[in-house]
């Protein structure tokens, strides 16, 4: 799946790499004792008050495969009858403002946006009937079908019209035919929980190794 990429552009404590260190201000170089100091401040608090909780490995039948430092994550089911099923999800890509809901003072509910591509085949080398979707905070929308061989190298790929300019009769069967194997509202709110920790991770890491390198610097 990854050529259809360039489409688009506390309950458990999880255990945070060590190795960080305050630093006095009497260092020679001001900014870089700042820098260091403000990273190793935001380390602390991250640690102290919104740790991230240990990554689910599976939801439902599917098996859920992090990909540390990447902006994705996959999940694969093989069902009984020898069906195949990939999935890659994106950390958040986009958002909309949508109307406030109700009981909430917020003037905008920022709702945040998730893409997810689905294969579903039966035979390997065999043709793949693929899903474009968009992951919501509480649905999941199909925004194109299309098949193609993984096997094959096809850049300049056709993935049909936009969905909802199919017959109403054609979404209803390929949403069924997702949720039959459970592909549904309830695997985008599981896609944003997974995602929302993620991001976390990644930014504590992304601390870290920039903690990291203006340590290294300034020796």
């Amino acid at each position: 799946m990854s050529f259809l990429r360039s489409l688009f552009t506390k309950s458990n404590n999880f255990r945070l790499a060590a190795g960080y260190r305050r630093y006095s201000p009497s260092i020679s170089r001001p900014v870089e004792s700042n820098i260091l100091r403000i990273l190793g401040n935001e380390i602390q608090y991250l640690r102290d008050y919104a740790p991230p909780f240990q990554p689910a490995t599976n939801y439902g039948k599917y098996i859920v495969e992090d990909q540390p430092g990447e902006k994705w994550i996959k999940m694969k089911c093989k069902s009984a009858d020898a069906e195949t099923i990939e999935i890659e999800a994106s950390m958040f890509d986009d958002f909309i403002l949508a109307p406030p809901r109700p009981g909430h003072n917020e003037s905008e509910d920022i709702r945040l946006h998730i893409s997810v591509l689905i294969d579903v085949s039966k035979e390997q080398g065999s043709e793949c009937l693929g899903f474009v979707c968009s992951a919501w905070p509480d649905s999941l929308e199909i925004q194109k079908v299309y098949t193609h061989n993984p096997a094959k190298s096809q850049p300049q790929l056709y993935i049909g019209p936009q969905f909802r300019g199919l017959s109403n009769g054609l979404q209803q069967e390929f949403s069924m035919f997702l949720r039959r194997r459970g592909l549904d509202d309830e695997l985008s709110k599981f896609l944003h929980s997974y995602m929302m920790n993620k991001d976390k991770i990644e930014l504590i890491k992304w601390l870290e190794k920039t903690h990291s390198h203006f340590e290294f610097v300034r020796r």
